[in-house]
């Protein structure tokens, strides 16, 4: 039987401090967190997308499986073809409206797909051995929430260098995993456009299109 580690029990109070200073550019982080679809063509700096796949490595994950796999799309050719998906199943999507939500649905702009210099593809590996099934036998589904965790830390930490994500859900990803030549047991969680932003705003673009309203009321329940 392994022998316990003693703790020392005030190492565990000596966590870090973080200043009111900070908390409040905490918030403004939050604030400024957009879904960006208006991208300028500029280059990132070299290395500045490796390290914010480094700091979505650092999110928690489901019996530390970290089943989250990153494919840079960068080939023209595969990048027509994401173009091709997204056109396709965007088409279909304006099919289940009709007339003025319709007209709204046809002039919103849900991608930057020809702009957004880098592009990345995140996928959940669901047959990873990581993590040794621990807590997803009875939610299986754990695997691509913590990818989404993975996305997130990597979107707040892009919007802290100035450089803005759009998240992409309007795929055939089916389609989408053929085209990338992965693994088909890899499940298409996100596709991200990152580059710098053409504008500013810290309110969604959907509710400046008038599509949805924000909702500001936090509903928590008591049971």
């Amino acid at each position: 039987m392994r022998r316990k580690e003693a703790l020392d029990p005030t190492a565990a109070l000596a966590g870090p401090k973080f200043s009111e200073a900070f908390q409040q550019e905490l918030d403004e982080l939050f604030r400024w967190r957009r879904d960006v679809r208006r991208f300028r063509t500029d280059p990132l700096p070299d290395g500045l997308l490796e390290r914010l796949v480094e700091r979505a490595e650092m999110a928690p994950s489901v019996g530390l499986s970290q089943p989250w796999r990153f494919v840079r799309v960068k080939s023209p050719y595969r990048r027509k073809l994401v173009v091709e998906n997204f056109e396709a199943a965007n088409r279909e999507a304006l099919s289940a409206y009709t007339g003025e939500q319709a007209q709204n649905y046809a002039q919103l702009k849900l991608a930057g797909l020809r702009e957004a210099p880098e592009q990345l593809a995140v996928f959940a590996d669901t047959t990873t051995s990581s993590g040794a099934g621990l807590g997803r036998r009875t939610m299986p589904q754990m695997l691509q929430y913590s990818v989404v965790c993975a996305v997130h830390m990597l979107w707040l930490a892009a919007r802290a260098q100035g450089v803005g994500v759009g998240w992409v859900s309007i795929f055939d990803p089916e389609a989408l995993v053929k085209c990338l030549g992965v693994p088909e047991s890899w499940d298409l969680v996100a596709y991200l456009c990152i580059g710098y932003p053409v504008e500013q705003h810290t309110d969604p673009e959907l509710d400046r299109q008038r599509w949805e309203r924000r909702n500001k009321v936090v509903v928590m329940i008591e049971r």
